[in-house]
Parts: structure tokens; C-alpha cells; sequence
């Protein structure tokens, strides 16, 4: 398994966002993070990412505690859901800052035109649309070769072309073995992508499961209904 999670906990003042969280992640699988505002999905992927620190509970990933570490992070892809870079950079110049801060072999040319980028490389980041911008990100994030990609509302901004093409990104992507953790409020693009289901409420995992499964425990046909019924439903999964 590629991540183990055991009794995480996290309060930010007197708000517990986290209570207990007990999760594994396996590998080559595509997992979609679900759960109303507030329920601790960005709490969570931070605590993941090492960027906040629990209060209680173990982290590990790929088999090694990440507590007083950081090299494992060179091992992740990340897409953050609001990327703040300098505005007056241009775009070749931040994927090459990139490339010179992560320091690994990288891919960017195929996705550069696959995304349809080249003539948005002289430009300076302030003058692109914010669809542009996310293409940028999604470049930044799966130009390096890493077994663990988490992406935050990927799908932002984005045009239906550069949806298809990001959709067939995250499939090949999963094919060559990789996992991949997504966050979105974009529900056809969860009933399409996901192999597994992980819905957080109130700071604890709700459900955990395949769509099928969902849809059997909530009684519904409908995934989109499945979801809005999951908090009412008998058990917890």
C-alpha cells in the first residue's frame, strides 16, 4: 500500500477537522476525496503532503513514516486547487524553475503540446486566463515521473478539449501503475475516473468504497443521488 493513515488528528484552535482518520491507499488505483466544505479534504492532503502537521496519529508513505521527513515529497506530484506563483515570471521560465528545484528528469515538451501551450511560453503569468493557468499547473504537476500524483480540484477553468486530454493524462498515468488522489466537486468526472470512493464528513471517513458499492449501500441508481443520500444512509462503510 502506498499510503497507511492510522487515528490522525488535527484541531485548528477549538475546530476538530480531523477525528481519528484510519485510511490505507493502494497502489494503481484512482482514488476521488469527496465530502461537503469543511469536512477536512484539504486538511487531510496537507497532512499528507507534510505541509500540516497532526496532533495525534501516523502518516506513511510508501512504507516509510514521514514524520521529520521531507524527502518522500520528491516522490509526489501535486496540482494545489489556487497555484500562486510570481506574476511577472513567464511560463517557460516557471517550468524551468521547476525543473532546476526539483532536479529529476521530466517530461514537459508532450504535455507543453498536448495541452496546446507553445504559444503561451513568452508570456508572463499574469496576463493568461485562468483555464491557461491550470493547463500550466497540470504540466508543473505530471512532468515528473513520481508513484503518487494528488490533484485538487484539477478541473478548474478548464475547456472541454483540455478536460479530455487531462482525463486521458490521469489513465495513462494510472496504467504505468501509478496512484492517484483527486479532489473535485465535479461529480461526472468522479463517476468516470474513480476506482474508489473516499467520503469525509465531520472529519472522519464516512464511506470508503467502489461506486457499486456506493450505490448498493445508499439504495440508489443514481450516483449523483448516492452521494446526497450517503449521510443518511444506515452504516457507516
Amino acid at each position: 500500500m502506498i499510503i497507511e493513515i492510522d487515528n490522525l488528528h488535527k484541531k485548528f484552535g477549538k475546530n476538530e477537522v480531523l477525528k481519528g482518520v484510519d485510511l490505507t491507499i493502494d497502489e494503481g488505483r484512482i482514488y476521488a476525496i469527496l465530502g461537503p466544505n469543511g469536512s477536512g479534504k484539504t486538511t487531510l492532503i496537507k497532512s499528507i503532503l507534510g505541509m500540516v502537521i497532526p496532533d495525534k496519529g501516523n502518516i506513511s508513505v510508501l512504507d516509510k513514516p514521514i514524520k521529520k521527513e521531507w524527502k518522500y515529497r520528491k516522490k509526489i506530484d501535486y496540482l494545489p486547487q489556487i497555484a500562486n506563483f510570481p506574476p511577472n515570471i513567464k511560463v517557460k521560465e516557471l517550468i524551468h524553475m521547476i525543473k532546476d528545484l526539483r532536479n529529476s528528469a521530466s517530461a514537459e515538451k508532450e504535455l507543453i503540446q498536448l495541452f496546446g501551450l507553445e504559444p503561451f511560453l513568452s508570456k508572463k503569468l499574469s496576463t493568461l486566463s485562468g483555464g491557461t493557468k491550470q493547463k500550466v499547473n497540470i504540466v508543473l504537476t505530471f512532468m515528473f515521473d513520481s508513484p503518487l500524483i494528488i490533484l485538487d480540484e484539477p478541473t478548474t477553468g478548464l475547456d472541454p478539449r483540455a478536460l479530455i486530454r487531462l482525463k486521458e493524462l490521469i489513465q495513462k498515468e494510472k496504467a504505468l501503475g501509478k496512484t492517484i488522489l483527486i479532489t473535485t466537486h465535479i461529480m461526472q468526472f468522479v463517476e468516470e475516473m474513480a476506482d474508489e470512493i473516499l467520503y469525509l464528513l465531520e472529519g472522519e471517513i464516512y464511506f470508503k468504497g467502489s461506486i457499486k458499492k456506493l450505490l448498493e449501500q445508499t439504495r440508489q441508481t443514481n450516483f449523483e443521488h448516492a452521494i446526497a443520500a450517503i449521510t443518511t444512509s444506515d452504516s457507516h462503510a
